[in-house]
C-alpha cells in the first residue's frame, strides 16, 4: 500500500535533499527512430485498484448533485505503456524490389519473362501492395498488380516477419523472390534484430537483350581521317591551310564597341558589342540591351560568319566568278566603320586585350572615341503661357495632370521664415510728379516669397492711401523668376505690375535679419564693408587711412556729416551701394546724419 500524500500546505511539504536536477522534465522522446511519449502508465493487466475505482464510481448515485459545476478529472488518465501498432507505425512502409517468372509458350525467341515488381508493406495495418513499373511497348497493362490489403497465407496473413531479402513469397498463386529492399526497411530489421541479407541481381531476360541489341545503335566508323592519312604517306593529300591559324589564335577573340545611327523616326544611337575571332576571321554582333528604351532587343544582331566588305550582285547563285573579299583585323580600326546588313556600325572603342594585341603585334596604337550617349529624355507636354486666371502653379497642375491636385508649398522654407517680414521704405519711379512724391511701404514674406504693398496716406494730396497692391507673388521681367529674398536690398528696383519701386531704406529689424545671413546679404555686413573699403588701399594701408583725413575739412572736428565721408572715400575711387552705405551709416550714426571720424578711423585701421 502506499503512503497517503500530505496536503499541499504551508509546513507539509519537505525539500528532498537527494534531489540534483530541477530541470523541466522532458515528455516527448524518439527511441528506435518512434516518436514516443514517457509519462505516467499503469502495468497492463486487471489492476484491483482500478477496478475498486470503477465499481465505487458506478455505485454512485447519479442524482447526487454535489460534484455538479465542478471540473472531474479522470481516475485513469494515462497513457499505456505499449503504444499500439496503429500508432507506432503510422505511415511506415517497407519496400522491397523483386520479379516473378512468367512462362511463354509458343514462341521460339523466348520460354518464359522475367517481371519486375516493388512490393510495398503498411506496418500500421498489415497490408501489402504490389505494383509493376511500366516499361515503353511492353504491350502488357502494368502499373498495380496487386491491391492494397491483407494478402491471405496458409496460416494467416502477410507480416512483415514473412518478408526478406532472396526469400520467395507465394501470393494468390505466384511466387516472388525478393532480390533487394530501401535503406529504411533495413534498418527497421537491424532495430528488431534481423539482418537483412544483401541484394541479388536479376536473372537475364533473353527478350531482354534482344530488344536491347535491336535498340542498339553503332555509328559508322569515320573514315576521313584514316583517307588522309593514306594520301599523306603516299605523298599527296591536301593540306589544311587554316591549321596553323586555328593552332595560334585559338580563343583569341578581340573585342570592339560600336554603334548605329539610326536615322529612322523613333529610331537614336544603337549601341552593340562586335566579336572578331582571329582563328578563323569570322565576325559577331550582339546587341547591348539597354533599359526603358522601348525598343525589343536580339541577343544576336549577326550570328558568327564571315562579313563581306561588299555584297556581289548575281542573277543566280553559283553564276558570278568575282571572289568576295571579308573583313579582317586590318579593317577594324577605331574610327573606322564596318557595313552589316546594310548598317554603317562605327568603331568608337575596343578592350584592353584588342589595344595589347594590335601594339605588340601591329604597333598601333588604339585611341579610344568620346561618344556622347543620348540620356533617357521623357517627352512632355509643352507649358501654355499662363492666362491670368488664378495662380501660375494652379495652371500648371491642369496641364501636367488630368486630375489636378493643389500646388505642394515648400514647409522647411515655411517652419524656418514664417514669422519672419522685411519692410522697405519705396518710393514710386514715374515721370508725373505727383506720382514721385507718393511714399510706399514693401513688405517682403520669405516664407512663400509673396510681396504686399501699401501707400502711406498724406494729408491734402488727393490720393486715397492704404493698400496698393494684395499680397502675391511677382516674377521679376527680366529673369522671369519670382523674386527672392536676395534682391530686395536699399537702391534696387522692384517691377510689380508695371510699376517700378525704388527701396530707399528698411525697418531696424530688416537690418538685423540681413546681418545674421551673411552669406545671403554680404553688402549688409558689416566687416564685409569695411575689407572693401580698405581693399582700394592694399598697397599701403596707412596712407590710404591718411588720405581720407586729408580729403576732410579739419575745420568740421570730429564729428562730421557722414556725407562728407562718403565724398572723402568717393575721390580714392572708393564705390559703395545704397545698402552698404545704409549699413555702415547704421553702425556709426551719432544722430542726425552725423558720425565721429576717429571712431571711423579706429575701426577701419583694424581690418
Amino acid at each position: 500500500m502506499e503512503s497517503a500524500q500530505l496536503p499541499k500546505l504551508p509546513g507539509y511539504n519537505f525539500r528532498d535533499p537527494t534531489k540534483v536536477n530541477f530541470h523541466r522534465h522532458q515528455m516527448f522522446t524518439v527511441k528506435d527512430g518512434h516518436m514516443t511519449e514517457s509519462t505516467k502508465f499503469y502495468q497492463e493487466g486487471a489492476s484491483p485498484e482500478i477496478v475498486e475505482e470503477l465499481m465505487r464510481s458506478s455505485m454512485k448515485n447519479p442524482d447526487d448533485r454535489s460534484s455538479q459545476g465542478r471540473p472531474v478529472t479522470p481516475k485513469n488518465y494515462a497513457i499505456p505503456r505499449i503504444p499500439p501498432v496503429w500508432l507506432k507505425y503510422d505511415r511506415h512502409v517497407l519496400r522491397f524490389y523483386g520479379y516473378f517468372q512468367e512462362a511463354v509458350n509458343e514462341n521460339p525467341n523466348e520460354n518464359f519473362r522475367v517481371r519486375k515488381c516493388v512490393i510495398m508493406h503498411h506496418l500500421d495495418d498489415e497490408t501489402t501492395y504490389v505494383s509493376e513499373p511500366r516499361v515503353e511497348n511492353s504491350g502488357i497493362p502494368q502499373g498495380v498488380f496487386i491491391k492494397k490489403h491483407r494478402i491471405p497465407k496458409q496460416d494467416g496473413f502477410l507480416q512483415w516477419q514473412d518478408f526478406g531479402v532472396r526469400k520467395n513469397l507465394e501470393m494468390y498463386g505466384r511466387v516472388f523472390r525478393v532480390v533487394d529492399c530501401d535503406e529504411f526497411t533495413r534498418n527497421f530489421y537491424l532495430d528488431q534484430g534481423i539482418n537483412l541479407e544483401g541484394p541479388e541481381n536479376y536473372p537475364n531476360d533473353s527478350f531482354d537483350k534482344t530488344r536491347l541489341m535491336v535498340n542498339f545503335k553503332q555509328n559508322p566508323p569515320d573514315m576521313m581521317e584514316i583517307k588522309e592519312y593514306n594520301e599523306v604517306k603516299l605523298g599527296g593529300g591536301h593540306p589544311n591551310k587554316n591549321l596553323k591559324s586555328f593552332i595560334n589564335n585559338d580563343r583569341k577573340v578581340l573585342s570592339y564597341n560600336v554603334l548605329w545611327e539610326d536615322n529612322s523616326y523613333d529610331g537614336g544611337l544603337k549601341f552593340y558589342k562586335m566579336n572578331y575571332y582571329l582563328a578563323d576571321d569570322t565576325i559577331e554582333v550582339q546587341e547591348l540591351r539597354q533599359v526603358n528604351t522601348g525598343n525589343e532587343t536580339f541577343p544576336m544582331m549577326l550570328r558568327r560568319m564571315k562579313v563581306p566588305k561588299e555584297a556581289i550582285l548575281t542573277p543566280c547563285p553559283a553564276l558570278s566568278l568575282r571572289q568576295e573579299d571579308y573583313y579582317n583585323y586590318m579593317d577594324l580600326l577605331i574610327g573606322h566603320s564596318v557595313k552589316v546588313y546594310g548598317k554603317d556600325l562605327q568603331i568608337y572603342d575596343c578592350d584592353e586585350f584588342t589595344k595589347i594585341w594590335y601594339r605588340e603585334n601591329l604597333g598601333i596604337e588604339q585611341k579610344s572615341l568620346q561618344v556622347q550617349k543620348a540620356g533617357n529624355y521623357l517627352p512632355t507636354n509643352p507649358v501654355p503661357p499662363h492666362n491670368g486666371y488664378g495662380t501660375e502653379e494652379d495652371s500648371i497642375g491642369n496641364v501636367i495632370k488630368l486630375m489636378p491636385n493643389a500646388p505642394k508649398p515648400d514647409m522647411y522654407k515655411i517652419f524656418d521664415n514664417d514669422q519672419h517680414v522685411l519692410r522697405f521704405e519705396c518710393k514710386l519711379i514715374s515721370s508725373t510728379y505727383e506720382d514721385e512724391m507718393r511714399k510706399f511701404i514693401l513688405c517682403y514674406y520669405p516664407s512663400d516669397d509673396s510681396i504686399k504693398v501699401f501707400e502711406v496716406v498724406e494729408r491734402n494730396s488727393g490720393i486715397v492711401g492704404g493698400k496698393f497692391l494684395e499680397r502675391r507673388k511677382f516674377k521679376n521681367p527680366y529673369t522671369q523668376r519670382y523674386y527672392e529674398h536676395t534682391e530686395f536690398l536699399i537702391g534696387n528696383t522692384i517691377c510689380l505690375q508695371n510699376h517700378r519701386f525704388l527701396l530707399t531704406n528698411c525697418d531696424e529689424y530688416t537690418f538685423k535679419y540681413m546681418e545674421d545671413k551673411p552669406s545671403e546679404f554680404p553688402q549688409a555686413y558689416y566687416p564685409q564693408i569695411l575689407r572693401k573699403i580698405m581693399s582700394y588701399g592694399r598697397a599701403n594701408k596707412q596712407q590710404f587711412l591718411v588720405n581720407i583725413l586729408k580729403n576732410i575739412d579739419e575745420s568740421l572736428g570730429k564729428n562730421i556729416p557722414y556725407k562728407v565721408f562718403l565724398e572723402a572715400i568717393e575721390k580714392l575711387s572708393v564705390k559703395l551701394t545704397y545698402q552698404e552705405e545704409a549699413s555702415l551709416l547704421r553702425k556709426w550714426n551719432k544722430g542726425q546724419f552725423i558720425i565721429n571720424i576717429e571712431e571711423a578711423y579706429n575701426a577701419l585701421k583694424t581690418v
